[in-house]
């Protein structure tokens, strides 16, 4: 069995060093190029996003609701009762710092492209994927601020003026303007798929950058130590492997999905978006030195849902082929 190495991972890490090391462009007129760069990047991504999209898919997709309705509570609902009920114990600010990274992540709406593939690699229910995960990042546009305004303190930004309607401008108009056009220019879209993707994984890359490069300017890393990041890598591990138990466990158990259904439960429900989280931080934690903090787990929690889903995707496809000889 062979797996592909994301060599996005390690340009993560390599923006990473280099927010250390060269912050410059985050410093260039007090990061205002940056923020434009990125504000035209976010807007561009979703535009093309909508591109991808139809309106044949959306109407496809609708007839499971039963999945769909599964897939979303887990996604926005069971995710963060399982990190909310760690609130009370905290009791200083790096601890406070540290959950709430967690319960951002808890927060996000799931992946698109990644659970597309591996619902098609595990032979899932591929249609039921692209809905779910399509309407997954829509739907976070609304219940991610909605759950974060409970524990964040937003200082001057108004959550709807500011948030929402930066949300709405960068994320939704741009996916309705792809989504109208998708008839004259969906095909292209879909013949320029990989460098769009790369366009996509360019802009994710800078936002990190600039939060990593605020925090390392802000001087939040120095606050903490290895301890503190072999705790993140522990707590994103264990919260998968409940989270992927949890969602297998209720699809068999209660709901009864069948095995195509029981898939894309499963890889849809248990995923993170780094996508949409990169662009929510850059509202919900605007000016805040500890953005590069509330990043990590997302980060790790990416480059894990990979690994352990392309393992998982070709395990499941071999016992297909089995089961089919």
């Amino acid at each position: 069995m062979k797996l592909k190495f994301d060599g996005f991972i390690l340009a993560l890490l390599f923006f990473i060093v280099l927010a250390y090391f060269f912050p410059q462009l985050h410093r260039w007129e007090n990061g205002e190029v940056l923020a434009w760069i990125t504000s035209i990047g976010v807007s561009l991504i979703f535009f093309f996003y909508g591109l991808k999209l139809s309106f044949k898919q959306i109407k496809e997709g609708l007839s499971n609701w039963r999945l769909h309705v599964f897939v979303q509570l887990a996604t926005f609902l069971l995710f963060p009762l399982l990190v909310l009920p760690f609130y009370p114990l905290i009791s200083s600010e790096i601890q406070h710092d540290f959950w709430l990274s967690f319960f951002f992540l808890a927060a996000l709406p799931s992946t698109v492209s990644s659970s597309v593939v591996m619902v098609s690699i595990a032979r899932g229910n591929v249609p039921a994927a692209i809905f779910n995960a399509s309407i997954s990042g829509l739907i976070g546009v609304v219940i991610t601020p909605l759950w974060m305004q409970l524990f964040v303190d937003f200082g001057q930004i108004e959550v709807l003026g500011d948030v929402y309607w930066g949300l709405v401008k960068e994320i939704l108009i741009p996916v309705i303007l792809g989504l109208l056009i998708q008839p004259l220019l969906g095909k292209w879209a879909a013949r320029y798929g990989k460098p769009l993707s790369l366009f996509d994984r360019s802009i994710i890359l800078l936002i990190v950058y600039g939060s990593f490069a605020e925090s390392f300017d802000s001087g939040v890393f120095e606050t903490v130590g290895v301890k503190y990041m072999v705790m993140v890598l522990v707590v994103v591990i264990i919260l998968f492997v409940v989270i992927y138990a949890l969602i297998y466990l209720l699809s068999k158990s209660v709901f009864k999905f069948n095995r195509a259904d029981t898939i894309t439960a499963l890889f849809c429900g248990s995923k993170k978006s780094l996508t949409h989280g990169s662009v929510f931080g850059k509202f919900l934690f605007v000016n805040s030195s500890s953005a590069g903090l509330y990043f990590l787990p997302l980060m790790l929690f990416h480059a894990f849902q990979i690994l352990v889903v392309t393992i998982i995707a070709q395990r499941y496809n071999k016992s297909f082929e089995e089961a089919e000889k």
